[in-house]
């Protein structure tokens, strides 16, 4: 089997490669770590003139429709250089969802704005021992020309930016997914400093008005659309892991090169050796289990049991190869002045965000005892 990418999507990741790279120094990674959002304006706008927020948004509404994949491939790359930038809440968790699921009105009004940079909508997908957005202890209650919300939703990202966030309630046995607006009455947002060091927001919500231009779906489409979020966020997780992963892996394997111990590198010595040799095999599994996900998503086909998979490794290799890239740095790998420990934060953070691999293990072997019975 083939597993060669196009030429297009080659031109899609070297470009964004190009432009990432531009912009993720290390000295300009420390100055964005000192604002309160950590989120790279200029970086942002220099993909969006490039149209890569574009990716997996129809040509009319101001992208280049590419598909899923593609954005995948983006979140990888963003991932190998610790970018900061708000990919997988703006761009695959809601972005992705109202291109499939919104109104033509609602798209129009949303998508060309975030294709072009101009406009910031989020995603709150979690609540607090509850990461299925499709099962939300948030609750909505019909009012004419709307619904009033409340509850309170967690790691929202980017809310202080946001025009509007995306989230699910339940109306009676029904599920509601919609806009909501940051600055609307009832609102409370608190910070959250997260593991990766960003800040996002707790969302609380007291009888938060909703009107109906802002309700997205309700009943068995608001369903299917909470499926696709999460299964695409999960997704999306899993290929910023893999360039996570790979880039920690490759930053071990140059410092074993040059550091030497005994008068040779220690990359020479068999234990050293085999450690990184585990991390690359490592890597590539989870490349493969995630471009399986991410290509079933993109082909509109079933995939919820290989989203399992792939989160599942994502959670188990970026555990492995972060600690062992801190083991064969020693004191190196600790300290803030080198870029390893920014990488290691990222992956616990992506390691626990949307199911740990014990939790999907656990779910995945109830739905094939289910198959079978």
């Amino acid at each position: 089997m083939d597993f060669t990418i196009s030429e297009e999507l080659g031109s899609v990741q070297q470009l964004a490669q190009q432009i990432l790279a531009d912009f993720t120094g290390v000295d300009q990674l420390g100055i964005i770590e000192q604002q309160q959002e950590r989120i790279d304006g200029k970086l942002w706008h220099a993909l969006a003139e490039a149209g890569l927020l574009g990716l997996d948004i129809e040509e009319s509404m101001g992208g280049t429709d590419m598909g899923f994949y593609s954005l995948a491939m983006l979140c990888e790359e963003v991932g190998r250089t610790v970018a900061p930038v708000p990919v997988i809440p703006v761009l695959v968790s809601t972005a992705g969802t109202l291109r499939r699921f919104a109104s033509p009105a609602q798209k129009e009004q949303w998508l060309p704005g975030i294709a072009n940079g101009s406009s910031l909508l989020s995603a709150a997908l979690e609540e607090y021992n509850n990461d299925d957005p499709a099962k939300p202890a948030c609750s909505a209650t019909a009012m004419e020309g709307g619904y009033a919300i409340s509850g309170t939703k967690i790691c929202v990202s980017s809310a202080g930016s946001a025009k509007r966030i995306l989230l699910s309630a339940t109306t009676g046995d029904e599920l509601v997914v919609a806009l909501v607006d940051p600055l609307a009455a009832g609102v409370t947002l608190t910070p959250q400093v997260v593991t990766s060091g960003e800040t996002c927001h707790e969302l609380q919500l007291e009888n938060v008005q909703v009107p109906g231009d802002d309700i997205i779906a309700t009943g068995g489409k608001a369903l299917e659309a909470m499926e696709w979020a999460h299964q695409a966020t999960r997704t999306a997780l899993c290929a910023m892991a893999v360039g996570v992963c790979d880039k920690m892996m490759r930053i071990t394997g140059q410092y074993t090169s040059e550091r030497e111990q005994f008068g040779r590198a220690i990359a020479t010595f068999q234990a050293v050796s085999h450690r990184v040799a585990d991390c690359y095999i490592d890597v590539e599994c989870l490349r493969l289990v995630t471009q399986q996900a991410a290509s079933r998503l993109d082909q509109g086909r079933p995939a919820r049991e290989a989203v399992a998979i792939a989160k599942i490794w994502c959670g188990d290799v970026t555990h492995r190869v972060s600690q062992a890239s801190q083991h064969c740095h020693g004191g190196t790998g600790v300290d803030r002045d080198y870029p390893l420990h920014r990488f290691c934060l990222l992956a616990r953070q992506i390691e626990l965000s949307a199911g740990s691999s014990a939790l999907l293990t656990a779910q995945l072997g109830q739905d094939i005892c289910a198959a079978y019975t």
